[in-house]
């Protein structure tokens, strides 16, 4: 085949950084979608990729042959195979095992993509050796090639981003880019005649991976910002649930299948208090959509009211009409787009404002900072109510995320207050844990004749909170320090 070279070069290119990218949505389950991901991503990707140019350059000096080069695309191609058969069992394994995040990230991202990322990097120091006819005309041989590899990086970033990771699945991708290394590596081996007989076999590897089953009643569906895992499990009362999960460390989001208005989880109960807070509550906004657990409940039980909810994924709204019976309705109003990217443009004013964004590992940055509580402020009516579901505890190395944000909206907010959701009483315990701001002076009324509401009430942290952190800023915040922090 005449570009044969050309060809491998451009396709490599192009699966290098399909493979980085879908490699975050496998890894996301496990150790989040935070800096620490994608510094680990990219680290072992980029050190891989250099180990493999140094030896792929030696190779090539000692073995100049397009069949050599076969065989390192054959063995690019099982790599690639081997991680979509065995990722998650591997990341199982490593979970269970590596407590701290940044070390289970760094060893799951070079199990799983150290050896393709060696071998695809071999590719382009070969195809130069084999491209190179004399050194008078290196430099542009060269250039086109590594030009060329780089249009298909570009190529393959687009791809993947816009149209391959949000119509198909991790894995199946993953079976996808190890039959076209097994196609390249047939095209370097075989001469044309013999080539459309033996691009069969990748052919049949291909759909035979992409057939396999999954895991038994889970629903793993790929959207545009999240790899979504649905499945049913019954709560300790044996009450059956529908789970939805974005990380295999925390529950999402959760409806029970005999009442999908009633709130499953317990801390999505304590936003009950923006009611309690202010009575007079008739337009809210929720920032953090998931599968719309609150939404729901709240169109059911305050009839006159309304609310816009704001979720950057609309395959996630996809998922709730299609498995959490969201339904279309007048009062609630969706939009799809980042929650500060919303706030900064908004000029509507809101008596409530329920943020349920954060997970225990992933945090958006940018929704945390002094610049985003001051635009929540904005746009609170005069009795208006924040609050912000967190993960961590108030005391102790866990809860550093806890006093800072609790600091940032104190710069803001006259009035602000946390709740600890399970244990109100021991400040090291890790979990769900509100935050709530309020815009008036007026001390908010902590007793209701109400018993959930009272009980609510009653998990006011009233012990001072330690001052040991910085205010959150766009230009300073470290929240995946703070985190991950032991």
């Amino acid at each position: 085949m005449k570009y044969s070279l050309e060809l491998t070069a451009f396709a490599c290119g192009a699966i290098i950084m399909i493979l980085e990218l879908v490699g975050s949505r496998i890894l996301a389950p496990y150790v989040g979608t935070s800096i620490v991901i994608w510094t680990s991503l990219i680290g072992v990707v980029l050190g891989s990729l250099s180990t493999g140019y140094w030896v792929g350059g030696l190779v090539a000096d000692r073995h100049p042959s397009k069949k050599v080069l076969s065989l390192v695309a054959l063995l690019a191609s099982v790599a690639v195979s081997l991680t979509a058969l065995f990722a998650d069992k591997i990341l199982h394994l490593l979970q269970e095992n590596i407590k701290d995040i940044q070390s289970l990230a760094l060893a799951s991202t070079f199990l799983l993509f150290t050896p393709s990322s060696i071998l695809l990097g071999m590719v382009s120091p070969y195809t130069v050796k084999l491209k190179v006819q004399n050194l008078g005309s290196s430099g542009i041989t060269v250039g086109q090639l590594y030009a060329i590899s780089t249009v298909g990086s570009i190529f393959g970033t687009f791809l993947s981003g816009f149209y391959l990771i949000p119509l198909f699945g991790s894995r199946n991708i993953l079976f996808v880019l190890s039959a076209c290394l097994a196609v390249i590596s047939l095209i370097l081996y075989f001469s044309a005649k013999r080539l459309a007989a033996a691009t069969l076999l990748p052919l049949a590897f291909c759909i035979l991976g992409i057939t396999q089953p999954t895991n038994a009643g889970i629903i793993d569906i790929d959207t545009q910002y999240n790899r979504v895992r649905i499945f049913t499990d019954p709560d300790r009362n044996g009450r059956d649930r529908v789970l939805l999960q974005t990380e295999l460390q925390s529950i999402q989001s959760a409806m029970y299948k005999d009442d999908p208005h009633d709130l499953a989880l317990e801390y999505t109960k304590f936003f009950k208090l923006g009611k309690h807070l202010n009575p007079a509550m008739k337009d809210s906004l929720m920032i953090g959509g998931g599968a719309y657990s609150f939404p729901k409940f709240y169109l059911k039980n305050y009839p006159d009211a309304r609310m816009d909810a704001v979720e950057i994924d609309s395959g996630l709204t996809s998922l709730a009409r299609d498995f959490f019976f969201l339904d279309q309705s007048d009062r609630l109003a969706i939009f799809h787009e980042d929650g500060r990217v919303f706030l900064n443009k908004s000029s509507k004013k809101y008596d409530a404002i329920f943020i349920d964004a954060f997970s225990s590992i992933s945090v958006p940055f940018h929704l945390t900072t002094k610049e985003t509580v001051g635009r929540l402020y904005n746009v609170l009516s005069d009795k208006g109510v924040v609050l912000v579901n967190l993960i961590g505890s108030v005391e102790g190395s866990h809860g550093r995320l806890i006093r800072a944000e609790y600091k940032t909206y104190k710069s803001a907010f006259p009035q602000v207050h946390i709740f600890p959701v399970y244990d109100p009483y021991y400040g090291r315990a890790v979990q769900n844990i509100i935050l709530l701001a309020a815009k008036s002076d007026e001390i908010p009324d902590f007793n209701s004749e109400d018993e959930e509401i009272s009980r609510f009430l009653s998990h006011r942290w009233t012990r001072p909170i330690p001052d040991d952190v910085p205010i959150l800023t766009d230009d300073h915040a470290p929240v995946e320090q703070y985190v991950f922090s032991d």
